[in-house]
């Protein structure tokens, strides 16, 4: 049997609403996954009451849509995260099967490379998120992925050593000069170790080539963003979730909290950043996440025009 046999509307129907389904996962992930709670257990509750949420309460994006943003039992009003993040859900179903596994003849490979790409795509979905409201991007996300990459690297037409060696240089390539001599020039880090690993998980899946085009992209993406806010905004602030850890972490060192001083002392984020543009921070795993999607599903085309010779 083939992937072709299967009537292509019912195949966009089925792959769309299994998106769907773990886009409403990724939520539970995404709220769950910075608090070290469990992602499957309890079961979804309402964030406001707690009230166990009903399984007509929980189809994604049509759920928040017929209650209007509000919860059913309490009324309390709900992220629009929740729509945004199940819908991408379905969008990258979609996309991962029209581009990477439609024209696929053979029926394993083609579940393989789905299979594969979509749990890279939701990671990423999943890291970008919390990157934005934690500044914090998860090992199990960075590294699983790196795992995963090595582990598929076949179904991209890569050799092991060639999506190590990416995985090394992408690790590398962030961690020298952006964590260890930054931060003997300036004091700081200019970079995060989360965001080393970001790249690092590009390199296992793209090879050298590709963590190279998600670095280069993702920091001509954030740029331009940091430019739009902070001519919009007038500065930049940190997320409101870093800024209540620190002050948390700062009433408990004003008490004693040895441990609490010693977070401070060690986190990157520990202090408040000074004024203005150059010293402003902003979460870069969302923009390293959005270049390495546009490599994923234009990569092909992009080696073909311009390192087809090379790589």
């Amino acid at each position: 049997m083939t992937a072709l046999e299967f009537p292509l509307g019912l195949l966009r129907a089925i792959v769309v609403a299994f998106g769907l389904i773990w886009g409403s996962f990724l939520n539970v992930v995404i709220y769950r996954l910075p608090l070290d709670l469990s992602v499957v257990f309890p079961p979804s509750h309402c964030p406001g009451c707690g009230a166990p949420v009903r399984a007509y309460d929980n189809i994604p994006v049509l759920s928040f849509l017929v209650l209007r943003g509000r919860a059913r039992c309490c009324g309390m009003r709900l992220s629009a995260r929740y729509p945004v993040v199940e819908a991408l859900g379905g969008a990258l179903s979609f996309a991962v099967f029209e581009v990477l596994v439609r024209n696929e003849p053979v029926l394993g490979r083609a579940l393989a490379i789905y299979g594969a790409d979509l749990a890279f795509c939701l990671g990423l979905v999943a890291a970008a998120f919390i990157d934005a409201e934690h500044m914090y991007l998860p090992d199990s996300i960075t590294i699983g992925g790196v795992v995963l990459g090595l582990g598929t690297c076949s179904l991209r037409g890569m050799g092991f050593y060639e999506a190590l060696l990416g995985t090394v240089a992408g690790f590398v390539g962030v961690w020298l000069p952006f964590i260890v001599m930054y931060r003997w020039v300036r004091g700081v880090p200019g970079m995060g170790l989360g965001d080393a690993k970001l790249v690092a998980l590009a390199g296992a899946w793209f090879g050298v080539l590709g963590a190279v085009v998600v670095l280069f992209a993702g920091a001509v993406q954030g740029t331009l963003a940091a430019l739009v806010l902070y001519a919009t905004r007038g500065n930049l602030e940190e997320p409101k979730a870093v800024r209540e850890d620190r002050e948390a972490l700062e009433r408990a060192a004003a008490l004693g909290d040895d441990d609490a001083r010693k977070a401070l002392a060690d986190d990157p984020l520990g202090t408040a950043p000074e004024p203005g543009l150059l010293r402003a921070r902003l979460p870069f795993g969302p923009f390293l996440v959005l270049a390495c999607l546009e490599f994923l599903f234009l990569g092909a085309w992009f080696r073909g025009r311009y390192f087809g010779l090379f790589f």
